[in-house]
């Protein structure tokens, strides 16, 4: 993070961080720099570092700037999608006999990723609570080389203390990785709570308007830094420039939207814990969440996402989905449209039969920034 940026407040690096005005016209917007390749001054001559949008693309670059500047750390990397970053960290990190600890609650994507594609490059992975740090010691090896963590995870909003966690791979000499996905860097900072990478899929709440798929890594470590934007060069999955642009308009106004979704949601769980066909609600902003503490400690806010569980189980949990109308059944999440899905059959159907499981009853919900009322209203009428 730039020294022009460590003392201003979230909002004001949100709209200025990696958005100087274009040199040529004194544009306030960066250009969409739609080029493949740039013209050399001389062999080696190259014009404020760019040769091939691949390496570099500065509309990329203005994004990745902000992304570092946002999380507080001193590399900020692109990708083209949530999926790609990851793919891109566990490969920089990992080497053909290492172990991996995961959550028992995450993104079926990123379980997906370990079970099915890391596997057969012969790395190992276990499985462990993080909401409880002395699991996530006893999962430990003397091959770990990373503590994977979600927080708020996905779709079962749970919370893992970033702080503890971080005590305990410093100890082990491991890396810690935290999607910060469900929270954004509005609300959580894992870096500065001593996570050492933090992953985003950008087509979430940082982009905002469901219109964009990219993914982000950012680390505070200049060598980590170095070695993931070698990869990242030499894997090639890099965020567009018009995608890079999309996200950075979105984060302008990610402050904004994160207080109305987190308002929201707050709503939607007090109807939701009042209803007799809701058997639970999980929202780290209730104070019987088990993780609610935790949550108020690390997080601004308690975000934009909720889960519950309906009674009659599986069927019923469908109709419910099915029935809504505001809310817009899909997958996907953190755009500014309410979104509602059934986790076992759409977005966590890879994890089925595993120990992430996700039970058959569980509805998520992305609540977006209408009008509240008109919210509870539709889950009203969806719950019957």
């Amino acid at each position: 993070m730039s020294d022009s940026h460590s003392t201003q407040s979230f909002e004001t690096v949100a709209i200025h961080a990696g958005n100087t005005a274009d040199p040529l016209t004194g544009a306030v917007v960066p250009p969409i720099y739609q080029v493949s390749t740039y013209k050399q001054d001389g062999v080696g001559g190259l014009r404020g570092g760019y040769e091939y949008s691949r390496s570099a693309n500065p509309t990329r670059t203005a994004l990745e700037e902000n992304l570092a500047a946002l999380e507080g750390g001193r590399r900020g990397l692109a990708f083209a999608s949530g999926l790609a970053a990851e793919d891109c960290l566990l490969r920089t990190l990992l080497s053909p006999g290492d172990h991996v600890v995961i959550p028992n609650d995450a993104y079926g994507g990123t379980f997906r990723l370990f079970a099915k594609v890391v596997s057969r490059w012969g790395v190992e992975w276990s499985v462990a609570d993080t909401s409880d740090p002395e699991a996530v010691r006893a999962a430990l090896t003397d091959r770990t080389k990373a503590i994977w963590v979600e927080t708020p995870s996905n779709p079962l909003l749970g919370i893992t203390d970033i702080a503890a966690v971080a005590q305990i791979a410093r100890e082990a000499g491991v890396r810690l990785v935290v999607d910060n996905t469900f929270a954004s860097p509005y609300l959580q900072q894992p870096l500065a709570l001593g996570a050492d990478v933090v992953v985003h899929s950008m087509t979430k709440y940082m982009g905002g308007h469901s219109d964009v798929v990219g993914g982000a890594l950012v680390v505070d470590d200049a060598e980590l830094g170095e070695e993931l934007a070698y990869h990242q060069n030499a894997m090639g999955a890099v965020a567009g420039p018009f995608d890079a642009w999309l996200v950075l308009r979105g984060i302008k106004t990610l402050a904004v939207r994160m207080d109305r979704h987190s308002e929201n949601a707050t709503k939607v769980t007090e109807m939701l814990t009042r209803h007799a066909r809701v058997s639970s609600v999980l929202y780290p902003g209730l104070p019987e969440h088990p993780g609610h503490e935790v949550a108020a400690k690390q997080m601004r806010s308690f975000g934009g996402m909720v889960s519950f569980r309906v009674e009659g189980g599986e069927a019923a949990a469908v109709e419910v989905c099915n029935r809504a109308e505001l809310f817009t059944l899909g997958e996907s999440l953190g755009g500014v449209e309410s979104l509602i899905e059934h986790p076992g059959r759409m977005t966590h159907a890879s994890v089925a039969g595993s120990a992430l499981e996700v039970p058959g009853d569980l509805v998520r919900l992305s609540v977006g920034i209408e009008s509240a009322d008109d919210l509870v209203a539709d889950l009203q009428q969806a719950l019957g």
